[in-house]
């Protein structure tokens, strides 16, 4: 159980509804008066989202190619061993 005063909440509002989310009940006294935070409902699950590559060359995803950051943007790679 956590006890805080209504100016504490307005400096920690999310710390306050994240404790809530938890399933704990947070109690927030001002001039006297108790009042009682805790959440309804958890939110629903979040959807999976799609990949961003959808087709990836084996050679890729052998680790045999990579990409870095250069001056002209992304480059290519070639992480294979030199003949």
């Amino acid at each position: 159980m956590k006890r805080y005063t209504s100016s504490q909440v307005r400096e920690r509002f999310a710390e306050m509804l994240d404790a809530a989310e938890k399933g704990e009940e947070v109690f927030i006294e001002r001039r006297g008066v108790r009042y009682v935070l805790r959440a309804e409902s958890k939110r629903p699950a979040r959807k999976r989202r799609r990949p961003v590559i959808e087709y990836m060359h084996p050679a890729v995803a052998a680790g045999q190619w990579t990409w870095e950051l250069g001056p002209d943007g992304l480059e290519f790679v070639d992480t294979r061993p030199k003949k």
